[in-house]
């Protein structure tokens, strides 16, 4: 009798904890379907033409300024549940200035599965001398994981509303962190304590009319302030501020 009540017993547990199994499965694949996709404009980003070759694949997409055999590459992190079709015209903005473009196509939408994403398309593109990792919120603070665990491999450090996720203070390469000014899904506390982790000589800009989701293009975020600039104008300024300090890094 005590035996069948004990098989009994364990039984109802290995129910409950299946079925606790099925409830976080089902409710995380829910979570990471819910994600904000390319807008009509970033998907005519994406087509080819006389200044710009892009390609893809299951892992990422390229930017190939045409006629160019650039020595200088960026390699982008999206935001977190977000598409990384959304980021070609600010992408394509920036191969259009001369520079090898490579977004990261992160496993559901999400950086954090795959930090080291980095490391396979550097292997892939020889030709490029310098790498700057970049990333937008969620993506610039894995982006700055990579940078700091393989520094001697990174030229420069991108932010785009995002902050570093360690100590950066002492790494060997610049730093650049861009925000709008009417980004309300930026934490600016912890962004203002993360500036304590970064180089002493650091550069800030800051997009006055800009908010979070308009470094991409996937539409309105929830929770983010309103922009007084357009998405065009807003990754207009990103990519003048990202290229004069690609140019200045250049020069020293």
């Amino acid at each position: 009798m005590e035996k069948n009540r004990k098989s009994s017993w364990i039984r109802k547990v290995l129910i409950g904890l299946a079925i606790l199994t099925v409830i976080a499965a089902g409710a995380f694949f829910w979570y990471v379907n819910d994600y904000y996709q390319a807008t009509a404009d970033a998907v005519e980003a994406l087509q080819s033409d006389g200044s710009v070759t892009i390609t893809e694949t299951d892992d990422a997409i390229t930017f190939v300024p045409n006629g160019e055999n650039p020595e200088e590459g960026i390699i982008f992190y999206p935001g977190g549940k977000v598409e990384a079709e959304a980021y070609a015209p600010l992408l394509r903005s920036l191969a259009e200035a001369d520079l090898l473009v490579i977004v990261a196509k992160m496993p559901f939408h999400l950086a954090v599965f795959d930090a080291d994403a980095a490391e396979a398309i550097m292997a892939q593109e020889e030709s490029v001398q310098d790498w700057y990792l970049a990333g937008h919120s969620l993506g610039g603070v894995m982006a700055s994981s990579f940078a700091a665990d393989q520094s001697d491999e990174v030229a420069g450090l991108i932010f785009l509303a995002a902050y570093p996720s360690g100590d950066l203070t002492a790494a060997p390469f610049p730093v650049l962190s861009i925000y709008g000014s009417e980004d309300e899904v930026l934490s600016r506390e912890s962004y203002e304590e993360a500036q304590e982790k970064l180089p002493g000589d650091y550069t800030e800009i800051e997009l006055v009319g800009g908010n979070h989701a308009q470094f991409g293009d996937y539409g309105t975020q929830e929770g983010d302030g309103t922009a007084s600039i357009t998405a065009e104008q807003q990754q207009q300024q990103a990519v003048e501020a990202i290229t004069a300090f690609i140019e200045n890094n250049r020069q020293q």
